[in-house]
């Protein structure tokens, strides 16, 4: 039985240290062809996080346990479609920013809310590590530019 503290420091250690940190210079040669793959290991403890597409992207985070699948998230969305690639660019710089910031009252992506200049983050969820699922939003002045939904959980 592995304890919550332990699990969460792991998950947090490993968000933080991946895209949070490198976004896709953390990227590893992928399994799946197309994808961006980025992963980190702490003893018994892997953790992978595999996803495909930048404007709008689809992925699933896993954490193993000794070589065993434990826990998982999947998740989907992106920018909004009037945003070109400079844009999306200065958005997901402020995302990392954001997923830095991820926290043991909100394991998931990063915290509730954060604000960086016009930037405003907000995630919102429901569940446990147990079983969850939740939203983030990107705000810039008042605008809605970007959307992600996720959910996950144990695996059992």
């Amino acid at each position: 039985m592995i304890s919550n503290k332990i699990f969460l420091d792991f998950l947090l250690n490993a968000k933080k240290t991946t895209y949070a940190s490198q976004g896709d210079e953390a990227s590893v040669i992928p399994k799946l062809e197309g994808s961006q793959q980025l992963e980190f290991q702490n003893g018994d403890f892997f953790y992978r996080d595999i996803y495909f597409g930048l404007s709008y992207f689809v992925g699933q985070e896993t954490v193993y346990y000794q070589k065993t699948p434990l826990w998982s998230m999947v998740y989907s969305g992106g920018v909004d479609n009037t945003c070109d690639q400079q844009a999306t660019k200065v958005i997901y710089t402020f995302l990392g920013k954001a997923l830095r910031q991820v926290n043991l009252e909100n394991p998931y992506r990063g915290p509730q809310t954060f604000v960086n200049g016009d930037f405003i983050y907000s995630d919102s969820n429901e569940g446990t590590l147990e079983k969850f699922k939740g939203m983030e939003i990107i705000s810039l002045k008042d605008r809605e530019v970007y959307r992600l939904n996720y959910s996950g959980g144990f695996i059992k």
